[in-house]
């Protein structure tokens, strides 16, 4: 794994996958991925129109990385502040999928978590396991970050299987908002 900053467009490399923070115009790849039924089952409040995603990916994402990177690369002490990453295909250089770090409110403290999705065009080949790992990768060598959560609905067998095989131990069983969740830790060796 490299991670660069090569004409100022945070990279991370991985094996198949680059992970690339956000960009602008990223905003249809994204939309489009939220609207596969594979990604919506799990991640519903996701699929929101156009013009939110344009809004929220100007005025947020973008900003907030920014933020992340700066204070990332200042201290490492990255506080609450999220990075939002695109899996893009290295081969194709396509937008097929996100991997982000992001405060979790629902959980206890500390509780930052990694959260990802993937296009169902590209699901079984490894990828989403790559950036998890790229990113916990990264998180643990230039930030403050010393523990990692992950979530996932008891019958996403998939994302369970991503979040095991990257890592993370099972804890417990976890609530939030009325449906159960297996959480998992992974913690900065």
């Amino acid at each position: 794994m490299n991670h660069s900053a090569e004409n100022h467009i945070f990279t991370i490399e991985c094996k198949d996958i680059i992970l690339r923070e956000y960009l602008v115009d990223d905003v249809e790849a994204l939309c489009a991925l939220t609207r596969q039924p594979e990604i919506k089952e799990f991640l519903p409040d996701w699929d929101v129109p156009l013009a939110q995603r344009v809004e929220w990916i100007t005025h947020y994402e973008t900003v907030d990385n920014q933020r992340f990177l700066q204070a990332a690369a200042k201290d490492g002490k990255v506080g609450g502040i999220p990075l939002r990453l695109g899996i893009i295909l290295k081969e194709s250089g396509e937008f097929i999928g996100w991997c982000n770090t992001l405060m979790k409110e629902e959980m206890p403290k500390p509780n930052r978590e990694i959260m990802y999705a993937i296009s169902n065009q590209h699901t079984k080949k490894g990828y989403t396991t790559q950036a998890v790992q790229s990113l916990a990768k990264y998180l643990f060598s230039h930030t403050d970050v010393m523990m990692l959560n992950a979530i996932a609905l008891t019958h996403n067998i998939a994302s369970n299987k991503v979040i095991r095989k990257s890592g993370f131990e099972y804890v417990d069983l976890i609530e939030i908002e009325g449906k159960t969740y297996n959480h998992y830790k992974l913690y900065k060796a």
